[in-house]
């Protein structure tokens, strides 16, 4: 079985498996994460795989990665260590059965999977390979958030009351797009609405009771999705997603002190800064009655998905099965939150 080296120095060899838009991002942002190579890529074809290097890479890369024409190629190569699964999530459960099975540790494309019992297995087939497995969510990786949360824990800026998040953008696409093909578990819910959903745990802890509306397409595609969550304390999130409309993609954490506001897409977000309530003479005094830019947890690798290999390096190289950045029992949390959404209004997936 293949495992990293604990030399730094040595970097880790990833293999993409597939070769779409959110694949190329990936591999892109690889150049900008110390001790990481960009070892193979595999698709559903040669050529497939081939242009995605040359977009990255371009035309005569000086350490070229290898093209292979399949998956099975791919999980076979003795140089990629850990493999990035970027298929659609109604295929993750088969990829990462075949990567792990080959021996090869797992980062898997948000939302890892349909359901949680589909990501169970993913967790006691890792055990049994003893293999690396995590969500690729980059939220719970993005530097801004991590200082979010730190700051949340040191109580200076009050306690959370309600977080408001949203993320929606208009989809026109056809029948066969996978953000509108049943077939391939579309819709805003796991495309979109697991974001605020995560920012929603990482800020205020589990959910303790969810309660979602949806409004379906005539081939019962969640089009638009809100789900209000209560967490402990009481704390409330308000979460939306949206195929059909464009909303302002952010987010914002009212506490009994101000409020923080998320600048920029919440999901990968460019900063995050306290706003003093006008009649908070303690935090008024703290901070002058100004606004207060949090300070974020290290850098931005590349667009933010550098952040996530850097994680799975820095856990290979520590001899870690898991992340405690995003750790089994939070996915595993989360997709038993989207299994409630789906159960109360009614969207079901292949295989239910």
């Amino acid at each position: 079985m293949s495992t990293p080296s604990a030399e730094p120095s040595v970097p880790v060899g990833w293999g993409v498996l597939a070769a779409g838009k959110i694949a190329r991002t990936f591999a892109t942002d690889l150049a900008h994460v110390p001790g990481a190579r960009l070892a193979a890529v595999g698709a559903r074809s040669a050529d497939r795989a081939a242009a995605l290097v040359h977009d990255v890479l371009g035309p005569d890369p000086v350490d070229p990665p290898a093209v292979h024409g399949s998956y099975a190629a791919l999980v076979a190569d003795p140089d990629v260590d850990v493999v990035y699964v970027a298929s659609p999530h109604s295929l993750h459960l088969d990829h990462v059965r075949l990567a792990l099975e080959a021996g090869k540790h797992v980062l898997c494309e948000k939302p890892v999977a349909l359901r949680a019992a589909d990501w169970e297995t993913m967790v006691a087939l890792a055990a049994e390979h003893d293999r690396f497995l995590m969500e690729a969510m980059w939220t719970a990786c993005h530097p801004v958030v991590l200082g979010l949360v730190e700051a949340l824990a040191t109580g200076a800026y009050g306690t959370p009351r309600h977080l408001r998040a949203e993320l929606g953008f208009r989809v026109d696409a056809g029948p066969e797009d996978r953000l509108v093909d049943p077939a391939l578990g579309a819709g805003a819910l796991l495309d979109m609405g697991i974001y605020p959903l995560t920012l929603a745990h990482l800020l205020l802890g589990p959910a303790e009771e969810t309660t979602a509306l949806a409004a379906l397409s005539d081939d019962a595609v969640d089009l638009d999705v809100t789900v209000v969550s209560r967490h402990a304390g009481g704390a409330l999130a308000t979460s939306s997603a949206s195929l059909t409309s464009w909303s302002d993609r952010t987010a914002a954490l009212a506490t009994d002190r101000g409020r923080i506001d998320l600048l920029g897409s919440f999901h990968h977000p460019d900063g995050a800064v306290f706003v003093p309530a006008a009649g908070d003479d303690e935090q008024g005094e703290a901070h002058g009655g100004r606004e207060q830019h949090l300070a974020p947890v290290g850098e931005v690798l590349g667009r933010g998905y550098g952040n996530e290999a850097a994680e799975v390096g820095r856990c290979l190289r520590a001899g870690l099965r898991e992340s405690p950045m995003v750790p089994h029992a939070q996915t595993a949390a989360l997709m038993r939150q989207l299994d409630a959404v789906r159960t109360q209004v009614g969207i079901r997936y292949p295989g239910d």
